[in-house]
């Protein structure tokens, strides 16, 4: 597979967009609030986890060159240093 030059903003923008039309209905349920869902943003392809790591891995592995994009699951952000994380789904 050609590697698709996409600035961070791009990457954002369609890994959001997945999330949004594809993605939310099938993890944003109560179990999986404040978990990390890491979206393949080339092959739509996705994983949840606590932290994102183990995920991020997972995806990597199977496609070594893989654009991925992390969001956590309810909340407006993914990570917060020294400001605040609010929930977004009730």
């Amino acid at each position: 597979m050609q590697a698709i030059l996409l600035s961070r903003e791009e990457v954002a923008q369609r890994a959001k967009d997945l999330y949004a039309n594809v993605i939310r209905e099938k993890v944003e349920v109560e179990e999986n609030i404040g978990k990390m869902v890491i979206i393949d943003i080339e092959t739509g392809e996705y994983e949840v986890d606590k932290t994102g790591l183990q995920s991020s891995r997972n995806l990597s592995q199977k496609h070594p060159n893989a654009r991925l994009f992390g969001i956590r699951i309810g909340y407006n952000v993914a990570v917060s240093l020294g400001g605040v994380i609010e929930r977004v789904h009730k």
